[in-house]
């Protein structure tokens, strides 16, 4: 770790440490012992601005120990006496200015399965379980976004862990290998023990997942490790467990854009950034829970839907609730700073003003005429002894830190005005003398100072220095004056400072008395954070819901979407009136729809709002729609957009495979599958026949999910007419005299064309470019319909002449009308001479050849074409010449 060694006021950093840090905290490079032939480099921040300069090397990776003075130097005896105090991790490092989680993930492994468990510092945030792999790792990885990650060393070899260090990489995780015996130094069980005060992990749920227990006692000794304490305000675990949820994997997430735009990655234009309307940090980590977990059990779904509605119903109530809650502090991260230590006057404050919004929020939720609404108001707990102490005992404006005074309010300790009143009178009393000195040696610039040097001293100018009495001692010199003292004021000096300082000695104390009264009501805090939480969230979704006219939809068991006139609830908030609703029903025998028409009509937006109106209906929301029904969905598959991995040698066609790969083995009737453009990375002729059989394969009987398969195959447009659960729409467009325009409604047909260049021209391709295009696509389209016309002449010539001829399978890219006999042909043979079957052989493989698509045709295939050609001639000859 890098080494902030605290001298002063200063925290410094040397040697190589400092030539690491400064250019990253754009601080000056200098150098100690300047004089000596090989000086130590060494760069420092001030102490109270440390917290800004931390952040930049825990952003940057590093790990940073804090070596403080451990005794005043004022009484300290030769050096100061210092120690490191706690390691600051990107894991550990308390971020007080975000609203998302910060997690320090650890992995325990042995042979037959893996633990993981998720840990936030900040707000005491747990969760753990177990794998049967590490592949099945990525998946809770990607979801929790850890900052740092702790792994046992024996991992770092293993070929099945070779993901890992590319996704930490590319995902900006921190990975810190730790050796078995530091890993967890004590027993799990008993470190979890301890941790929890529990005398079983079976207390903790933990008892039949022991590389679970086994990962997040890593975690909690990394804890103990790095920060020398316990943090009481670590929760019970919660399982990690799918069951129970619908699965919303990373690449749907990233798709669908639920946390992040798929460009730029920002914020606003997600769903989360939709529908976080959150009044403080504590809702909104809880939205985004909720939208990471979706339910899946109907009776909780409806419980939250029957909040939301409540909440709807009553603009009063949710106006009251929401401002009652703008009053609210983070909760949980005022807890993490305090288990810290590293909270101040002003956190206790907030913290205070937080809970002293419970009595009123309680009664609001009480009189909101809902069972979910009251079941929240009885969770409430009854705070207001401690809210009133904490009020009672700190000023209005406590300072920044604690050990300076000012921190406690006057007749909140008879104590302290005790000793405030010993160092008024003092105060007073060096006044009095500093007028009556003055009066006395008639110099009236004569004044009272002090430092920690000397302590009180009486200053006079040297132009006055004939003037001072003898009885005076000097005690220091300067370049314009003298400071002296007097007995009387070396006599009265102790008792002035050490009131002060027994003052604010007994600050701190009765400081630290109210941290301790905390934590003494942790849990019931805890538990005011839980009911904080759910009321902004629901408050949030209820003022979505009604801002943009959404509806409750029926959830059921059944399996089945239907959607009347629905929307994109992100496209339709960005462009508020413009937005075209559209229909979909999905089950009862119509489990696929295929979806043509030209780009950007609307296809992708077309599926995407029916994943999102379906996720939106799981975490108990109204969606964007007229009306909805439902059926519970256990996962939400996507395969849209081109992305390539190069770091994992992947191009944009591998990584669509894979994903296909993926979506096909794990698909379950239940599941919702979005499949946008499959088979276009490659040649037409591979990648339709890829797509068809994409098609089949999830129209299997008794395994077909509900799919939205989006495509410019038109050729599939006829598969899905055989296929008995699958049926074609398409987006409508009209053609006007100026080009076309995008009409943005599915209909329950298939395009007849994918207007591709009228799309091109739409989007600024020059005029010469367009007109290029067009004349191409007119020639390849006349022979095309050439070819097709030909061939079946062609194939009805051979039926009737071609019997006993030789032939030869063509290869897998072009598929020719049939066996192609030919009799031979000689160089001077005319017309007359040329029998029927000949002219049939030539027709045939003209009608051949005008079906390879030259455009997309490889240099392997067409070799590979030629070659079959060359040979079935040659055959043809033979066979002429044995004639």
């Amino acid at each position: 770790a890098i080494l902030l060694f605290r001298m002063g006021d200063f925290y410094e950093m040397f040697g190589d440490d400092a030539c690491k840090a400064a250019p990253i905290l754009d601080i000056a490079l200098t150098t100690r012992d300047k004089s000596h032939a090989d000086p130590v480099p060494m760069c420092g921040v001030p102490y109270h601005a440390a917290d800004t300069y931390l952040r930049k090397l825990i952003d940057q990776g590093f790990s940073v120990a804090i070596c403080e003075q451990l005794e005043d130097p004022k009484t300290a005896k030769g050096l100061v006496k210092r120690d490191v105090v706690r390691v600051v991790t990107p894991g550990t490092y308390l971020r007080t200015d975000e609203q998302s989680a910060q997690f320090l993930a650890a992995i325990a492994v042995d042979k037959q399965a893996t633990g993981v468990a998720f840990v936030d510092v900040s707000t005491g945030e747990v969760w753990c379980g177990e794998y049967s792999s590490a592949a099945e790792l990525q998946e809770p990885l990607q979801l929790w976004q850890p900052r740092e990650l702790l792994l046992p060393e024996l991992v770092r070899t293993q070929a099945a862990w070779a993901w890992l260090t590319p996704w930490a990489e590319a995902a900006g995780v921190c990975l810190t290998w730790r050796r078995p015996p530091r890993l967890a130094q004590r027993n799990p069980e008993q470190r979890l023990c301890a941790q929890y005060g529990v005398a079983h992990v079976g207390a903790l749920d933990l008892d039949d997942v022991p590389l679970a227990a086994a990962a997040l006692a890593a975690a909690i000794a990394y804890v103990e490790e790095t920060q020398q304490q316990l943090l009481p305000h670590l929760r019970q675990p919660k399982r990690l467990a799918q069951e129970g949820y619908l699965v919303v994997d990373a690449t749907a997430r990233r798709n669908l854009e639920l946390f992040e735009t798929l460009r730029g990655r920002q914020r606003r234009g997600s769903l989360w950034g939709l529908l976080d309307v959150c009044c403080t940090a504590l809702g909104s980590r809880r939205l985004r829970r909720w939208l990471e977990r979706p339910l899946l059990d109907v009776a909780a779904i409806m419980a939250r839907q029957n909040g939301v509605a409540a909440l709807v119903a009553n603009p009063l109530l949710r106006a009251q609730l929401r401002s009652a809650l703008t009053h609210v502090y983070d909760l949980e991260r005022l807890l993490g700073k305090l288990s810290f230590g590293s909270a101040n006057g002003r956190d206790l404050l907030q913290l205070a003003q937080s809970l002293q919004v419970l009595p009123s929020l309680q009664s609001l939720l009480a009189h909101g005429g809902e069972r979910e609404l009251e079941r929240l108001a009885a969770a409430v707990p009854d705070l207001s002894a401690l809210a009133a102490e904490i009020t009672r005992t700190l000023t209005d404006q406590p300072p920044h830190g604690v050990r300076e005074g000012g921190l406690i309010r006057a007749g909140a300790d008879a104590e302290l005005d005790r000793l405030r009143a010993l160092s008024h009178e003092g105060k007073s009393w060096l006044a009095d003398l500093e007028q009556r000195e003055r009066t006395r040696t008639g110099i009236k610039s004569l004044k009272i100072g002090y430092n920690k040097v000397f302590g009180y001293y009486i200053e006079v100018s040297k132009a006055n220095a004939a003037l001072v009495p003898p009885e005076y001692e000097r005690r220091q010199t300067l370049s314009a004056a003298e400071r002296y003292t007097l007995p009387e004021l070396k006599q009265r000096e102790a008792d002035i400072l050490t009131a002060e300082e027994r003052a604010v000695a007994r600050e701190y104390e009765l400081f630290r008395g109210l941290c301790e009264r905390v934590f003494a009501s942790l849990n019931e805090v805890q538990q005011a954070a839980e009911v904080l939480a759910e009321t902004d969230a629901l408050a949030a979704l209820a003022e979505v819901s009604a801002v943009h006219g959404y509806v409750r939809p029926l959830v059921q068991k059944e399996r089945g979407l239907w959607i009347r006139q629905g929307r994109h609830p992100v496209v339709e908030a960005m462009h508020p009136g413009q937005f075209v609703p559209n229909d979909l029903v999905l089950g009862e025998g119509r489990e696929m729809l295929l979806i043509t028409g030209p780009n950007m009509a609307g296809k992708s937006t077309y599926m995407r709002q029916t994943a999102l109106i379906v996720l939106l209906a799981h975490i108990g929301c109204f969606v964007p729609a007229a009306e909805a029904r439902i059926g519970l969905v256990d996962r939400i598959f996507t395969r849209i957009g081109a992305s390539d991995d190069l770091g994992a040698g992947q191009s944009t066609f591998m990584v669509e495979m894979v994903e296909l790969a993926h979506i096909l083995r794990h698909a379950t009737p239940r599941s919702l599958v979005l499949l946008d453009e499959i088979g276009r990375g490659t040649s037409t002729y591979d990648g339709m026949s890829i797509a068809e059989a994409v098609m089949e394969a999830l129209q299997t009987p008794g395994r077909a999910p509900l799919t939205l398969f989006a495509t410019h195959y038109h050729e599939l447009t006829d598969k899905a007419r055989a296929l008995p659960g699958a049926a074609n729409c398409s987006v409508a467009v009209e053609e006007t005299g100026e080009g076309i325009v995008f009409l943005h409604t599915v209909v329950d047909r298939p395009a007849d064309r994918s207007y591709g260049i009228q799309v091109a021209r739409l989007a600024g391709l020059p005029e010469p470019v367009i007109a290029r295009a067009l004349a191409l696509l007119n020639a390849r389209e006349q022979a095309a319909a050439a070819g097709a016309q030909v061939a079946t002449t062609a194939a009805g010539s051979r039926d009737e002449s071609s019997a006993g001829l030789p032939s030869k399978a063509c290869c897998s890219v072009v598929t020719p009308p049939g066996p192609l006999p030919a009799p031979g042909l000689t160089a001077d043979a005319t017309t007359s001479e040329v029998p029927p079957a000949a002219w049939s052989a030539i027709l045939s493989l003209l009608a051949e050849c005008a079906a390879v698509d030259v455009n997309q045709i490889t240099p392997l295939q067409a070799l590979n074409v030629l070659h079959t050609w060359v040979d079935r001639v040659r055959e043809v000859l033979a066979w002429a010449a044995s004639k």
